[in-house]
């Protein structure tokens, strides 16, 4: 795959998926934006792209883009700018005994049991819980991202994976999955604070989160990251999310 930089995109193309139900509103049909998934220059492109409110699901770079909605809003956090609330600072205390280590985007039957576990809590009967390593390798992977993996580990024992891709200016958490047994720890707080972290260090200037959806509940949580930037499908804004 070509990654030069400053190849021109006025040329690229983008493509509608057909309509299929709605992941977050059952009762809803979504249709998605799709950049050419078979364009060379995709992995060049895909930095800008997330400053243009997409997300990566394997090697498919995607927007929601319904007749008739527009509840998925993008979210990033401005990295230097982020200070935790009294919650998540409870949060980082009480998990002060979770080690984090980085490293590759790689499947491993550790991660792979991990993930099926979370799946059969998280998502039963939605059609991810059948997922085995092959479906693992479609959708965290892929194979051009540039992705790593950051692992959560209780006295060695792994409790947490965060896909997190990883571009120039910016981190994006594409998905994480933990022990559905752990739900005292808060462990998806935990990784958005360790990703956080991580940026830090590294000199990012965001995290993006994907989609926050106003009053849905799984999505609740990110609109707890303060401050926060949404994306109004032309630029970003400092967000005030009810």
């Amino acid at each position: 795959m070509g990654n030069d930089p400053q190849q021109p995109i006025d040329d690229l193309r983008l493509f509608h998926t057909g309509e299929h139900p709605c992941g977050y509103w059952p009762d809803r049909i979504a249709r998605d934006l799709v950049l050419d998934p078979r364009d060379p220059r995709l992995p060049s492109f895909y930095p800008t792209a997330l400053s243009w409110g997409f997300r990566r699901s394997g090697d498919l770079v995607y927007r929601p883009h319904c007749a008739g909605c527009r509840a998925c809003v993008a979210v990033r956090i401005p990295v230097m700018e982020f200070e935790p609330d009294r919650s998540q600072r409870r949060c980082a205390a009480r998990n002060v005994d979770v080690e984090a280590r980085i490293v590759p985007a790689e499947r491993t039957e550790e991660h792979l049991v991990l993930y099926r576990r979370y799946l059969a809590a998280r998502h039963r009967d939605g059609g991810m819980d059948e997922h085995g390593a092959v479906e693992f390798e479609q959708f965290l992977v892929g194979s051009w991202s540039q992705g790593r993996f950051l692992e959560l580990r209780e006295h060695g024992k792994l409790i947490a994976v965060a896909v997190t891709d990883i571009t120039p200016d910016a981190f994006s958490a594409v998905y994480t999955f933990f022990d559905p047994d752990l739900e005292k720890r808060s462990l998806g707080t935990l990784a958005i604070l360790r990703q956080l972290e991580w940026a830090q260090r590294d000199s990012r200037r965001h995290l993006y989160l994907g989609y926050w959806i106003q009053g849905h509940r799984k999505m609740d949580y990110k609109r707890r990251f303060r401050p926060l930037e949404s994306f109004d499908g032309r630029h970003w804004n400092r967000a005030e999310l009810g």
